[in-house]
């Protein structure tokens, strides 16, 4: 058995890295989903193994005082930006999930694809997150 006291700072100052590159690569993956393979559900469970490898690193108890997330309520926010994005092309006499994407020129990205796909994968990715580490940290905090 572990000692919970033990000071492990290797393990921690390299957790606290890799989280960084994983969560870089979630970001990439989220944001690429839409034009290549990606997307709201890669992207949401890389960012839940970074989050759950920094819960299993540090303890459950200091990093949720740092976090402070309600999972249970981001589920619910994903879930309604996921339904509201797919209603668009309802509202424009179009089917259900029908997908936009118009040409953008902003001041420093230049020219730029805004598509509905974006905010439909961003519900994912929130319900993906939230999900995942809501059963995690359930089955962890379980004293049975």
């Amino acid at each position: 058995m572990r000692n919970i006291n033990t000071n492990d700072v290797l393990l921690q100052t390299i957790t606290r890295v890799v989280v960084i590159i994983i969560l870089i690569f979630s970001v990439y993956l989220f944001l690429a989903g839409h034009n290549s393979p990606g997307g709201g559900f890669i992207g949401g469970l890389m960012t839940a193994s970074a989050l759950l490898l920094m819960y299993l690193v540090f303890d459950i108890k200091s990093i949720k005082k740092t976090l402070k997330i309600n999972f249970e309520a981001v589920i619910g926010i994903g879930l309604i930006i996921t339904i509201v994005t797919g209603f668009i092309g309802v509202f424009n006499g179009d089917a259900y999930l029908t997908q936009y994407f118009e040409y953008f020129q902003l001041p420093i990205l230049g020219e730029t694809e805004l598509t509905t796909a974006l905010p439909f994968d961003l519900g994912i990715y929130l319900v993906v997150v939230s999900i995942a580490l809501t059963i995690i940290l359930a089955i962890a905090e379980d004293d049975a």
